[in-house]
């Protein structure tokens, strides 16, 4: 069975072709918080690094994300923190 994580990171890597993907469970520092599940699975960080945000601004790159994964929300995910940039951006910004 595979987790919440990898059924993200297959749709985002199919459908953006990201040069960096990093996606965190931040579901155990939101537990008893409004969405939390005794499983966890429910809260996350998530970098993507993508060309295809070129042109986009951050809500349009939020919205985008968000589309993405609308079957994960429909299944408990709760919340999202993203940080989504360009590969230009994430070199500007130090990134690794």
């Amino acid at each position: 069975m595979t987790t919440r994580a990898d059924r993200m990171a297959a749709v985002l890597e199919r459908q953006l072709s990201p040069t960096l993907l990093r996606i965190e469970d931040d579901s155990a520092r939101h537990a008893g918080h409004a969405g939390a599940a005794p499983g966890g699975e429910t809260h996350y960080s998530v970098l993507v690094v993508s060309p295809g945000f070129r042109g986009q601004g951050r809500l349009a790159r939020s919205r985008a994300v968000h589309a993405l994964l609308e079957a994960e929300f429909a299944s408990g995910l709760h919340a999202l923190a993203l940080t989504l940039r360009t590969p230009e951006e994430h070199a500007t910004l130090g990134g690794a």
